[in-house]
């Protein structure tokens, strides 16, 4: 009371030291450990173009709708500042930006191997318990190249048979059995040589398995030199070079028109993949697939290159694509007999192409005139005529054929003829755990899947097969589908702009849930040089007709389980709107630990879902050694959903 009755000067005096002292606490917690103080809090800002733009659609099937919530951790905003109190983990500096100079280094077994994996149980509001981990463990270095529905050997030995290639499908590891702890790199590993140059060479210390240069010398796959595999573009039908080997399909063919009417190709028993890497500089995407064999590393090599490809096998399940989904199925020695069990495996062939598309076949009993060969010539020519497939042309060692684009010819067949047409109530686009069937796969009436445009004007045109999806949609399909395609486009020109993705030399990407393939969709309206593999959950609506209409390539899976593909495959992983939905499934942690494995070291995640799984997810990521930061979107802090970015590194020694 006192102060009030001193003289001005001293008043003035005493307010200005308060001030001072509250600005010097308020400027100093705000940068530390501490909440930032409202008055000192940097201007939120955005990546998209408006802050209402969600609101415009209806994106259900994007983005799990909850209500907003509030969350402990900090939040960045996409194009604010970065935090003063940065730390540097190997490519990363302190703005955020990729450093050209990186390079990986190797695991401290000291730091990391002999922690083991540290758990607390921790007492929930609700009484409830759960068991927390807050390490994960260095697995053994025997699963360095490990799959897990691939390489499970005791499921293997308990096969009935193994005759028609069961021990190349997948047989996945018990619940208890699975994968929890973190896959470690080859020894040396480095950071992947960027595209397009890595389409002819890569690190030797990435893929360390020299064997593929000895078994295929004289084929022209591959060669060593010093610390690099180099990939001169041969291949067992085509050792003077792919690029004349497509030449020649061109000129046979040239309805195959690759670029414009031929977008989307599967490539089987595809080697190195230099096939579907050559077709790149065409427009034209290959599905580059090959069992885990004697030649198991061949997959490796191909996605090292920068190539799509994923291990796969023609056995006794239907492969995890759609039906017409390929304009052009290639088969260059790909060691599979097609008239087996009355051409079951060619019936599975048939049903993934498209209606009017083309088979060509490389091999053997094409061109050589052996009695025994020969007769599997003409196996072949029966085979396919029952089928209604005509054989366009045949010449040196190629022969074409080409699907019908009705089933006309299927109707008018003598009623004994087999394979006889698959039943009415069959879907061909039923392909998770699903038999092959000895049945021809009807095609459409209406003509759906026939009717694709051409390249590049497919990319954004409502497809036909959209109307057959099976969704629940407020709004018309096309609508849904033009509401997703702008929706991504301005958010990821929003990351490219604020995070700088142009200088991140991403080339694999995944899209853990790719909804209509909007993702991958802007990526390529945006230029970035990059593919991405759309995957398509089994427990949603399945899609995937749709991304393969639109001239992109994906699969159908369930998140519960591990990937067919080998451990560092993409260099960026992308999952909108996922665990809110699969957590009521599986463990979350068993998928992050399966994103970890396919990633590569250096690689990127990020996470577009409610807030209500955030703090699990981060406290996951940071157990597996993840730098993440937690983001707004560009629906500002109020959103009930939140982007989680996440870098892999590996620990210096």
């Amino acid at each position: 009371m006192d102060l009030f009755k001193r003289p001005p000067l001293l008043k003035i005096a005493a307010f200005s030291l308060i001030s001072f002292t509250f600005f010097y606490f308020g400027k100093h917690w705000s940068n530390g450990a501490y909440p930032q103080l409202v008055f000192f809090s940097t201007p939120r800002q955005s990546i998209g173009t408006s802050p209402n733009f969600i609101k415009d659609f209806n994106v259900t099937q994007l983005i799990s709708q909850n209500q907003p919530q509030t969350v402990a951790a900090k939040t960045v905003s996409p194009g604010g500042s970065p935090p003063t109190t940065s730390r540097t983990f190997g490519i990363i500096d302190s703005d955020g930006k990729m450093r050209d100079e990186f390079e990986v280094g190797e695991f401290d077994p000291e730091v990391v191997q002999n922690l083991g994996n540290e758990t607390e149980v921790e007492t929930q509001r609700n009484e409830e318990s759960r068991v927390r981990v807050k390490r994960f463990e260095l697995c053994e270095d025997s699963r360095r190249d490990y799959i897990p529905c691939l390489d499970n050997v005791e499921a293997i030995k308990r096969l009935n048979s193994t005759e028609r290639g069961e021990k190349y499908e997948r047989h996945c590891p018990e619940k208890d059995k699975g994968l929890y702890c973190l896959v470690p790199p080859p020894k040396g590993y480095r950071q992947p040589i960027p595209w397009p140059k890595s389409r002819d060479e890569v690190w030797y210390t990435n893929v360390p398995h020299a064997r593929l240069v000895e078994d295929k010398r004289g084929q022209n796959w591959m060669s060593k030199a010093k610390d690099k595999f180099r990939f001169p573009g041969g291949g067992t039908q085509f050792i003077h070079g792919a690029d004349k080997y497509l030449d020649q399909i061109a000129e046979m063919v040239p309805d195959v028109a690759f670029g414009n009417h031929t977008r989307v190709v599967l490539d089987v028993g595809c080697g190195v993949a230099s096939f579907g890497a050559y077709l790149l500089s065409r427009n034209v995407l290959t599905m580059s697939i090959a069992p885990k064999d004697i030649h198991e590393y061949q997959i490796q090599f191909a996605l090292e290159r920068g190539v799509p490809a994923m291990v796969a096998a023609f056995a006794t399940r239907r492969l995890l694509y759609p039906s017409q989904a390929f304009e052009l199925i290639h088969c260059s020695r790909c060691r599979i007999n097609w008239t087996r069990d009355d051409g079951i495996l060619l019936l599975e062939v048939n049903r993934m192409l498209r209606a009017g598309g083309y088979f060509a076949w490389a091999a053997q009993p094409v061109y050589k005139h052996e009695q025994i060969l020969g007769e599997h010539w003409e196996e072949m020519l029966n085979l396919t005529s029952r089928l209604c497939w005509e054989l366009v042309k045949k010449e040196g060692y190629i022969a074409i054929w080409k699907k019908p684009i009705s089933n006309s010819c299927y109707l008018s067949r003598d009623a004994l003829t087999t394979p006889p047409l698959c039943d009415q109530d069959d879907d061909p686009d039923n392909v998770w755990y699903a038999d092959l069937k000895s049945c021809i796969s009807r095609l459409p009436e209406d003509g759906y899947g026939a009717n694709v445009i051409a390249w590049p004007t497919r990319l954004h045109s409502p497809p036909d097969r959209l109307q057959s999806i099976q969704i629940d949609a407020h709004i018309a399909r096309e609508e849904l589908f033009k509401a997703e395609s702008k929706y991504w486009h301005e958010t990821i020109d929003g990351y490219v702009r604020a995070w700088h993705w142009r200088e991140l030399k991403l080339r694999n990407i995944l899209d853990m849930k790719a909804g209509f393939g909007g993702f991958a969709a802007a990526l390529i309206d945006l230029g970035l040089d990059c593919w991405v593999m759309n995957v398509v959950p089994v427990s949603g609506p399945n899609t995937l007709p749709v991304i393969y209409d639109r001239g992109l390539v994906g699969v159908r899976h369930d998140w519960c389980e591990p990937f067919d593909t080998y451990p560092r495959t993409y260099d960026f992983v992308h999952a909108a709107g996922l665990f809110s939905i699969e957590r009521k499934r599986c463990n979350m942690s068993t998928i992050m630990l399966e994103m970890d494995r396919i990633l590569r070291p250096g690689g990127k995640v990020y996470i577009l879902d409610s807030l209500e799984v955030m703090d699990e997810l981060q406290e996951i990521a940071n157990a597996m050694g993840w730098q993440v930061t937690l983001r707004d979107t560009s629906e500002g802090p109020h959103a009930s959903y939140r982007i989680l970015t996440c870098d892999k590194h590996l620990l210096l020694s």
